[in-house]
């Protein structure tokens, strides 16, 4: 399907068909894992005489599953990942498609050794005037293996608050990175980066969204696209999510 956008005044076309999925699974074997949460398990529900398996000799299938958003995959989280009032990612998130930047990153390497994203990192690639409401971020090196890494205590790449304030100065809403988190993976609980783009929580940003352990491949040059930004209906802080890029091509 063909369909058309037009944004600033500039009309563009997307191919439906052509979109590029930047999400990565979640399996039993070969997910990207972190914050030492084990591996989802897929277990065929049993009840009297049903066994939810036909390799079991049950009729159809039918799996329990068990996976932790924030560990398991691709996944998308609100403000609700801080507050003690129960805030869910189905309620904050009501629009699904939005301009979106994307923008490939290298970390300033701290005397500690950490790898960090600051707002220098951003502004040596874009101009402030080029951020939309999505902002993507990849980082170097940017290895096929983020899309079956375990992050367990390996300290990954994290983002300054600075940087994390700025976009929510900016207007950016929606944020997606390919790492497990915006902030350091053992911060004290501090967290500051997720309150700073969050603004939480003096002018909390009800309707801003990160989303982490995306896979942006190579081929996908840095750029404009449009966001498909697709949750399950989840009434918890986050969701497994499925967010997938559209190629905008300009019309007259």
């Amino acid at each position: 399907m063909q369909i058309s956008i037009t944004k600033n005044n500039q009309n563009y076309a997307i191919d439906t068909t052509k979109g590029i999925d930047i999400s990565t699974q979640i399996a039993s074997q070969g997910s990207v894992l972190a914050y030492h949460i084990p591996p989802p398990t897929f277990t065929p529900f049993c009840s009297g005489g049903f066994v939810g398996a036909v390799a079991k000799g049950g009729a159809c299938n039918c799996e329990d599953i068990t996976f932790n958003a924030h560990g398991n995959g691709t996944h998308t989280e609100c403000v609700g990942h801080l507050t003690t009032e129960r805030i869910s990612i189905n309620q904050c998130l009501k629009e699904f498609h939005f301009m979106a930047r994307l923008v490939t990153l290298n970390p300033h390497i701290l005397n500690n050794c950490d790898g960090i994203l600051t707002m220098d990192c951003l502004l040596a690639e874009i101009e402030e005037k080029d951020l939309e409401e999505a902002l993507i971020i990849r980082t170097l090196p940017n290895a096929v293996n983020k899309l079956h890494a375990n992050y367990s205590g390996t300290n990954p790449i994290y983002l300054s608050p600075e940087l994390t304030g700025f976009l929510a100065i900016n207007g950016v809403k929606h944020l997606l990175l390919d790492l497990p988190s915006v902030d350091r993976e053992e911060d004290g609980g501090a967290l500051a980066a997720h309150k700073a783009f969050w603004q939480y929580p003096l002018n909390t940003r009800m309707d801003a969204t990160i989303t982490e352990l995306i896979y942006v491949p190579d081929a996908v040059s840095d750029g404009l696209y449009l966001l498909n930004l697709q949750i399950a209906s989840f009434e918890s802080d986050a969701s497994p999510s499925k967010p997938v890029l559209y190629t905008l091509n300009s019309t007259k």
